[in-house]
C-alpha cells in the first residue's frame, strides 16, 4: 500500500513492477543481474480520486504516456530493492506534486512613497555627477 495522504493510498496490486538489466557501467553485474526496476501506473484504472486523476494527465511531464500511464525507470542503486523503493518513492512524489495547487499570484503596485523615494535618490545621484563637472570661475 502506497500512502499518499491521509485519506488516499494506492493499493500494491495498481503498481506494476518488472526487474530489468540497468545501463551504464556495472562490470560482469550489471551484465547479469537485473537489478532496474520498470514502474508502470495506469492513472485512468486506478482507485484515485477523480481531482488526482485529472491533474496527473494534464501534467506535462516526459513519466506520463499518452494513454495516461506512468511510467518510472529506477536504476539509481545497485540493489534491486532500493531501486524499487526509488521508484515507488518518484511515484508517491509525481502523484503528491500533481495534488497541490500553485498558490496564485496577485498583481502588486509600488506604493507612493516607495515612487517618491526612488525619484528623490535619482535626483540626488544626477545632482552629485553635476557636482562631479567641470568648474567654471
Amino acid at each position: 500500500m502506497l500512502q499518499i495522504s491521509k485519506n488516499v493510498a494506492v493499493p500494491d496490486t495498481e503498481i506494476e513492477l518488472h526487474a530489468i538489466r540497468a545501463q551504464g557501467a556495472g562490470g560482469q553485474n550489471v551484465n547479469k543481474v537485473s537489478t532496474a526496476i520498470h514502474l508502470r501506473f495506469d492513472i485512468n484504472a486506478s482507485s484515485l480520486p477523480d481531482t488526482y486523476k485529472e491533474k496527473l494527465i494534464q501534467l506535462k511531464d516526459r513519466r506520463v504516456s499518452g494513454d495516461g500511464v506512468i511510467i518510472i525507470k529506477a536504476q539509481r542503486y545497485r540493489s534491486q530493492e532500493k531501486n524499487r523503493d526509488d521508484a515507488l518513492a518518484r511515484l508517491q512524489a509525481l502523484i503528491k506534486g500533481a495534488a497541490v495547487t500553485p498558490k496564485i499570484r496577485t498583481a502588486t503596485k509600488p506604493s507612493k512613497a516607495s515612487k517618491r523615494k526612488r525619484l528623490e535618490s535619482k535626483t540626488q545621484r544626477g545632482q552629485l555627477k553635476t557636482l562631479r563637472g567641470k568648474v567654471d570661475d
